[in-house]
């Protein structure tokens, strides 16, 4: 009998030496259960679809000072339990919102359920004291409405859900205060059940707040909740399911979070950066957020699609779930380039060549290279190190373009004339079709 292969073990630091990388991967060395990961084939729609909108919405965006604010500023339960009648969601519209998905380029959303403050945006029988929008001043089920929205758009649902809430003394104190933190925990399995039983299909399940008292992390809580456990129920209604890291359990892909730069090697695992459109202060909408340049966003989606990665961008609505103008102005100006340059981003891989920070990297599919140029002028004269494969045609925009290969590699004389580009493309045939990678057999210790 063939002995199966167990995944080698490496640490969060040694995967940042080894790939020189800026990554920052969250919950890192979370519990094993090699029945509950995806084989390589469930997660191919994902890989294929490259980009995600992800929608930060509660009952935070009325205050409109970040997710955090009440604990930040110490809010009184009474007080921050009345602003849900003023959370009525009479400009949320989710046909706009998937609309807007449709229109960045997404192929899947996000969309938070509930966050660590407690609010449940849908009409949830197992949140504690009744705190959700069916029962305050919107009386609407949200979570139903997004995810009706969504299929009409042909858009992958996403569902993020936070296990924490501040709500229970018992997240602060849970070895003291065990009963709370069981209520917890118990709110939790009765919700993900509810989001993952009563909605339809739903292709991604994104944890977060599972590390317990503001410290340690998600996997050093798992103790409390069984994530193995948590996710075997939410599977039994989704089997092909994808899910994050972020409950305890390792996960079926990682996540960077973060508006930092990416940097570094192709990333050998499923992998998605998970940023917002606007400053990154904040996940949830504040009014003078500014919105982040359109050329550094697309250089941004270039550095990881070349690095074999998916990218998961936020947007804010504001209280009453409207989208603010510039939001939805930078959206659809990223997404006329992503439709524009389609055929390099869609269905590809990163890869074969490395990338070069800031210069360049390179994204494939069959039998043609895509390489992504962000700076021509260090480019130029540069040796790309593609020797494995012949290429057999090198144009720019279906315009040929000049190149040489040999032993050492492949030149491109670049056009004259192209100016302000934040992504020079430039897309190469080869005589036969590039391999892919197998997914690294790695499990990450944390350490």
């Amino acid at each position: 009998m063939e002995t199966k292969k167990m995944p080698r073990e490496m640490t969060g630091a040694e995967l940042k030496s080894m790939l020189k990388s800026s990554i920052d991967f969250k919950s890192l060395g979370g519990m094993k259960s090699p029945e509950l990961t995806l084989p390589t084939e469930k997660k191919q729609w994902w890989r294929d679809a490259k980009i995600g909108m992800f929608v930060h919405w509660g009952l935070y965006s009325i205050l409109g000072r970040g997710e955090w604010v009440r604990f930040n500023e110490k809010i009184p339960d009474e007080e921050y339990t009345r602003l849900a009648e003023q959370f009525t969601g009479k400009k949320c519209d989710m046909d706009e919102w998937t609309q807007l998905a449709v229109d960045m380029g997404a192929k899947y959303m996000v969309m938070v359920a509930r966050h660590h403050d407690g609010f449940s945006l849908w009409d949830s029988p197992g949140s504690y004291q009744g705190f959700t929008t069916a029962n305050t001043g919107a009386h609407r089920d949200f979570i139903k409405e997004y995810t009706e929205a969504c299929r009409r758009k042909n858009l992958r649902v996403g569902i993020y859900y936070s296990n924490m809430d501040w709500r229970f003394p018992g997240y602060f104190d849970p070895k003291g205060k065990p009963e709370s933190a069981q209520a917890m925990k118990r709110q939790a399995y009765n919700q993900v059940e509810e989001l993952m039983s009563r909605y339809g299909k739903v292709d991604i399940l994104w944890y977060d707040g599972s590390w317990l008292n503001h410290s340690g992390s998600d996997t050093t809580a798992a103790w409390l909740w069984e994530p193995v456990a948590l996710n075997k129920m939410a599977r039994q209604y989704n089997p092909e399911l994808l899910i994050n890291p972020r409950s305890g359990w390792e996960g079926d892909f990682y996540c960077d979070e973060g508006s930092h730069e990416i940097s570094g090697k192709i990333i050998p695992v499923p992998w998605e950066k998970d940023m917002c459109l606007c400053s990154g202060t904040s996940w949830g909408w504040m009014a003078d957020d500014p919105v982040s340049d359109l050329d550094w966003l697309i250089r941004m989606l270039a550095d990881v699609i070349t690095r074999d990665g998916n990218l998961l961008l936020n947007v804010a609505p504001d209280g009453q779930g409207a989208i603010p103008e510039k939001v939805k102005t930078r959206v659809r100006e990223l997404g006329s380039w992503v439709r524009e340059n389609a055929e390099s981003i869609y269905g590809t891989r990163g890869g074969p060549v490395e990338p070069v920070d800031k210069v360049y990297g390179t994204t494939f599919r069959d039998n043609r290279i895509y390489l992504h140029i962000q700076d021509r002028n260090a480019f130029a004269g540069l040796t790309v190190p593609l020797t494995e494969y012949t290429v057999t045609g090198c144009t720019y925009r279906g315009q040929k373009v000049d190149y040489t290969q040999d032993a050492q590699g492949l030149r491109v004389r670049l056009p004259e004339g192209i100016k302000g580009e934040p992504d020079t493309i430039i897309r190469l045939e080869t005589g036969r079709p590039v391999q892919i990678a197998e997914d690294a057999e790695i499990y990450f210790t944390g350490k």
